[in-house]
């Protein structure tokens, strides 16, 4: 596993552990919150999104 993607899952995970602290899930929610906040994390940075661009939105 590379760096940038240790640096990913640890991201994730705290991301995940914050909302779980906070309220916004509970615990038994991790499973399927963890795997749509890491791919929203590795998208973002690897630069994957599937989202369209604001700019490229605007020239359409």
């Amino acid at each position: 596993m590379g760096s940038i993607d240790e640096q990913i899952l640890k991201a994730a995970k705290e991301i995940v552990v914050k909302f779980i602290e906070g309220g916004r899930i509970s615990p038994s929610g991790f499973q399927e919150t963890f795997k749509n906040v890491y791919r929203t994390v590795e998208e973002t940075v690897k630069g994957r999104s599937q989202v369209p661009d604001a700019e490229a939105v605007k020239k359409e």
